[in-house]
C-alpha cells in the first residue's frame, strides 16, 4: 500500500521551497511614461482648445450685452432667453433656416448624381486628365470666382435666387465628392467588378449592382462634408443671396451694425447655426472616419 505524502507531512519550509521564485516587477521605463503623460496634457489641452469657444458661445448666448461685457459675471449670472426669442421670433430665422437646408440638401444631391459616375469612371479608366481638371476646380479659391459670377448670373437675371446659390455651392462640393470617392473605388478589389461581368453584367450593371451598393460608406462621408461645406458658406450667400434666400450664416451678420455689435444675438444665431452641424457629426461620425481613411493602406 503507497503512502501519500501531503503538504502537512513535509518538513517545515520544504512547501515554500518548492514553489519557483517571483520575479521582481520591472519598473516601467522612464521614458514610456513620460509619453503618456505628455499624450494626456496634450490631449486636455486640444478638447479645452476646442470646447472653450463653444462653451463660450452658449454662456453668452444666455446673457444680455451688459453681462458678457462683464468679466464678473462669466460663470455666475441669471441667464436669459430673450436673445433666442429675438432670433427664433422676430428675425424669421426659421426661413434662413429653411432656406440653408435647401441649398445644402440641393447642391449635395445634385454633386452627388454627377460626381458618384464621375469618380468611378476616373478611378477605373485612369482618366488622369479629368482628374487633374477637378483637382485644379478643386484647388482655385472660391472667392476669386465670385466677380466673373455675379457678372454672368445678374446678366441671366439669376442672382437672388435658389439656382445660383446651388450652383456656386456645387463648384465646391462636387470636386469635393469626387475625389474622396476616387481615393474609395481606389481601394476596392477590381475582381468583385470582373466575376460581375462574368455573370453577364455590363460596365454599368456591376458599377450598380455591385460597386455601388458597396461604396455607400464613401459616399455617406462625400454628402456629409459637402452638406457642411455648404450649410456653413458664408461669402457665396453673403454676394449672390437674395433678401428672400439668406441662409443662416449671411442672417448672423445682421446683428453687426455700423456703430455696436449685438453680442447675445450674434452667440444666439451662432448656436442656432452650429447645434445641426454638430448632431450631423455626432451620429454620422463612423462614416466620415471610414471614408475618410479609405485607401489609405491600399499597396
Amino acid at each position: 500500500m503507497s503512502s501519500v505524502v501531503t503538504p502537512k507531512m513535509l518538513r517545515p519550509g520544504a512547501e515554500t521551497a518548492a514553489r519557483p521564485p517571483q520575479q521582481p516587477r520591472r519598473k516601467k521605463p522612464f521614458k514610456s511614461r513620460a509619453y503618456k503623460i505628455f499624450r494626456v496634457v496634450a490631449l486636455i489641452v486640444i478638447v479645452v482648445s476646442f470646447l472653450a469657444p463653444l462653451a463660450w458661445m452658449l454662456l453668452a448666448s444666455l446673457k444680455t450685452n451688459v453681462d458678457i461685457y462683464d468679466a464678473s459675471k462669466t460663470l455666475i449670472f441669471e441667464p436669459t432667453t430673450a436673445n433666442y426669442e429675438t432670433v427664433l421670433g422676430r428675425n424669421n430665422y426659421l426661413s434662413f433656416v429653411f432656406n440653408s437646408f435647401w441649398v445644402a440638401f440641393a447642391s449635395t444631391a445634385l454633386s452627388l448624381i454627377i460626381g458618384v459616375p464621375a469618380a468611378y469612371s476616373m478611378s477605373r479608366f485612369a482618366m488622369r486628365r479629368s482628374a487633374l481638371v477637378v483637382l485644379m476646380a478643386r484647388i482655385i479659391p472660391g472667392v476669386s470666382l465670385l466677380v466673373p459670377w455675379y457678372y454672368v448670373f445678374s446678366n441671366m437675371s439669376m442672382v437672388g435666387g435658389y439656382s445660383v446659390l446651388i450652383l456656386s455651392h456645387m463648384f465646391v462640393a462636387l470636386p469635393l465628392i469626387v475625389y474622396i470617392l476616387m481615393s474609395y473605388y481606389d481601394s476596392m478589389p477590381l475582381e468583385l467588378e470582373e466575376a460581375a461581368r462574368v455573370d453577364g453584367l455590363t460596365h454599368i450593371g456591376a458599377f450598380l449592382r455591385v460597386t455601388l451598393p458597396l461604396s455607400m460608406a464613401g459616399i455617406a462621408t462625400a454628402s456629409i462634408l459637402a452638406f457642411i461645406f455648404s450649410w456653413n458658406n458664408f461669402m457665396f450667400a453673403l454676394v449672390l443671396s437674395g433678401a428672400d434666400t439668406k441662409t443662416l450664416p449671411v442672417a448672423i451678420f445682421n446683428f453687426v451694425a455700423y456703430a455696436s455689435i449685438d453680442w447675445g444675438g450674434l452667440m444666439a444665431a451662432s448656436v442656432v447655426v452650429t447645434i445641426p452641424i454638430m448632431v450631423i457629426a455626432l451620429f454620422t461620425q463612423k462614416y466620415i472616419v471610414s471614408g475618410l481613411t479609405a485607401g489609405a493602406t491600399k499597396g
